[in-house]
C-alpha cells in the first residue's frame, strides 16, 4: 500500500506524494494539475466536462506485448491518481529536442489550421494520437479522432486536410525511437495498490480483484469509478468533496474480454473503445450504438460497467444491451449474482446492486434463431459530432430520426 503515485512527463518517471504535496488532492484533475505546471499551459479549460477538446491530452500505456498504446483523453475529467504507471504527454512534448516540429504540428501550419489557437493544442493532440493508432486513417476515422474537438473558427476543413497529410507517415516519430526506454520506465514502477487518506478524502485503487471486493466490503458507501468521466462531473461542475473512492482503473481482471461458442463475457473496466474492437462481428447494433457514443476521448476511459453503473437514462448502452437481453454479473464476499439487465435497473439511477457488491462483467448472448437487434438514435451523429462537416440536408434528415427506440425482427 502506497500514498504515492509514479508516473511519466517530459521523458522522466515523476513522483507524487499527496501527502506532502500542497495544491493538490486525490480529485484534482489532471487539466488542473498541468496548469499548475510553468511548461505546461497549452492543455486549454473550454467546459470542464469532456465536450470542447480543448483539454486533451494523450496517456501511453503499456498492453499486453510490452509496446505503447496511445490514447486521447479528456484531462478536466481524469483523476489525479489514474496517471499510475503512465505515461502523460502534452503538445510541449511533440516537438523533437532540437525544436523540429512535429509531423501533425506542421502540417497544421503548412495547411493553415489554427486561427485563434485557444483548441489548437487539443486539436493537435486528438491528431497525434491518430497519428500514432492509424497509417493513412481513412476520412471516417478522422472524422472519429477529431469529433471530440470543439472550433469556433476554421470550418475543419483545414484541420482535416492537415490530417490526411501528417499521418501517412507509418505512425513513426521520436516517440517510436524513445519507446523502448519508456517501457523501462513503466516497468520500474511499482504495481502494489494505492492508499491515498486525509482529514477529509479516502482514495483507494486497488491492485486485484480480490482486494477491490475486500474495499468494497469495508467501504460500502465508496463511490466505484473506473474511467470517472460521469463521476469527475461532482467535481468539475458541482465542487462536490467526494469522500471515498474506490478507483478499478488498475484491476486488470475486470479488463478481461472472453468468448464462448454462446456469448461473449466483457469485464466491466474495458473501455467504450475496446468494447467496440470485440463486438461488430456478433453484436452490430451494439457496434453502431457505440459508434455515435461521446467522443473518442470519452470512449477511451468510460467503460462499459461504469455507463451500468450509474443507470442513467441517457446511458445509451442500456437499451441495446437489453434488446439482446444482456446479464450483468455482480460479485461480493458474499458470492457472486448474475442478474438480466431488464431487472438489474429498478428506477432512476437505481438498480439490486448491493452496497458491497461490483459489477465485474456483464454476459451478452449471442443472437440465435435469426433474431436481428436493430437501434436507432435521434442523432447519428457522434455526441452531436461537433468536427463534423455536414450539409443543411444531412442536418434536416437527422432531425427527423425517431428518439432512442428498438426494434427487434424474427425471421
Amino acid at each position: 500500500m502506497r500514498s504515492t503515485i509514479s508516473f511519466v512527463l517530459d521523458g522522466k518517471k515523476l513522483e507524487l506524494d499527496f501527502k506532502n504535496s500542497k495544491g493538490i488532492s486525490s480529485t484534482s484533475t489532471v487539466l488542473n494539475y498541468l496548469r499548475s505546471l510553468p511548461t505546461h499551459k497549452g492543455v486549454k479549460e473550454g467546459c470542464a466536462e469532456g465536450d470542447c477538446g480543448a483539454c486533451t491530452i494523450v496517456l501511453g500505456e503499456l498492453d499486453g506485448n510490452d509496446k505503447i498504446k496511445y490514447k486521447a483523453v479528456n484531462s478536466c475529467l481524469v483523476f489525479l491518481p489514474m496517471l499510475h504507471g503512465k505515461q502523460l504527454i502534452t503538445v510541449e512534448n511533440l516537438k523533437t529536442s532540437d525544436g523540429k516540429l512535429h509531423p501533425v504540428q506542421q502540417a497544421m501550419v503548412d495547411e493553415y489550421g489554427s486561427q485563434c489557437g485557444y483548441c489548437t493544442p487539443g486539436i493537435i493532440m486528438s491528431m497525434f494520437a491518430l497519428y500514432k493508432n492509424y497509417s493513412k486513417p481513412t476520412r471516417e476515422q478522422i472524422d472519429d479522432a477529431l469529433a471530440g474537438n470543439l472550433c469556433r473558427c476554421t470550418g475543419y476543413r483545414p484541420i482535416v486536410d492537415a490530417a490526411l497529410k501528417s499521418c501517412a507517415y507509418n505512425c513513426r516519430d521520436h516517440f517510436t525511437e524513445n519507446e523502448p526506454h519508456i517501457v523501462g520506465m513503466f516497468k520500474s514502477i511499482s504495481k502494489e495498490s494505492i492508499h491515498i487518506q486525509t482529514d477529509q478524502q479516502k482514495y483507494l485503487q486497488p491492485a486485484s480483484l480480490g482486494e477491490a471486493i475486500s474495499l468494497k466490503h469495508r467501504f460500502p458507501e465508496a463511490l466505484i469509478i473506473c474511467g470517472a468521466t460521469d463521476a469527475a462531473l461532482r467535481v468539475t461542475k458541482d465542487h462536490e468533496l467526494l469522500k471515498e473512492i474506490i478507483d478499478l482503473s488498475s484491476v486488470t481482471e475486470l479488463k478481461e474480454v472472453k468468448g464462448t461458442d454462446t456469448a461473449l463475457i466483457i469485464g466491466a473496466s474495458v473501455s467504450m473503445n475496446d468494447v467496440r474492437s470485440y463486438i461488430e462481428k456478433f453484436f452490430p447494433a451494439l457496434f453502431e450504438m457505440l459508434n455515435v457514443f461521446a467522443s473518442s476521448q470519452i470512449r477511451n476511459v468510460a467503460t462499459l460497467g461504469g455507463n451500468l453503473g450509474t443507470a442513467s437514462p441517457v446511458g445509451d448502452t442500456i437499451p441495446v444491451l437489453m434488446a439482446y437481453n444482456a446479464k450483468v454479473i455482480l460479485e461480493s464476499l458474499n458470492g457472486r449474482r448474475e442478474i438480466t439487465l431488464d431487472n438489474y435497473i429498478t428506477g432512476y439511477r437505481k438498480t439490486v446492486r448491493k452496497p458491497d457488491e461490483l459489477i465485474t462483467s456483464i454476459i451478452i448472448p449471442k443472437v440465435l434463431n435469426g433474431a436481428i437487434v436493430k437501434s436507432y438514435k435521434v442523432s447519428k451523429r457522434k455526441d452531436l459530432d461537433i468536427s463534423k462537416v455536414q450539409s443543411l440536408e444531412e442536418l434536416q434528415r437527422e432531425i427527423c430520426y425517431s428518439n432512442s427506440t428498438l426494434k427487434l425482427e424474427r425471421r
